[in-house]
């Protein structure tokens, strides 16, 4: 069995980082980007900051950033099914789900009383 060429292996890592770091770059968030779309479009049912008083309404603040793009992406190609989400992220593009996300998963969620 042939070994392993370690300058190959080099390369490849260090490609593989280049092409990392540019598609970070490409969707980095921008916060107050995501606090302006928050207030047009997402206040109204989960509250400017995220957390919802109502209970029919999911509080979004603090949650995951991850969590909260993926649900957005699949709300907007259908995977994820409600009407309503489906409606509000057929408008969303890939930048404004990346602040939405990274603003909602910077504020502070509600404490639970026990």
């Amino acid at each position: 069995m042939a070994k392993a060429n370690p300058v190959k292996k080099l390369h490849l890592s260090a490609i593989v980082l280049v092409l990392y770091g540019a598609a970070s770059f490409a969707t980095a968030a921008d916060l107050e980007a995501g606090k302006k779309k928050a207030a047009e479009v997402c206040a109204a049912c989960h509250g400017p900051d995220g957390n919802s008083q109502a209970a029919d309404f999911p509080r979004v603040a603090g949650q995951h950033p991850d969590y909260l793009r993926k649900a957005l992406r699949d709300y907007r190609s259908g995977a994820r099914k409600d009407a309503v989400m489906a409606g509000f992220a057929k408008g969303l593009t890939d930048q404004d789900i990346a602040n939405l996300a990274a603003y909602f998963a910077s504020q502070s969620g509600l404490s639970i009383k026990y």
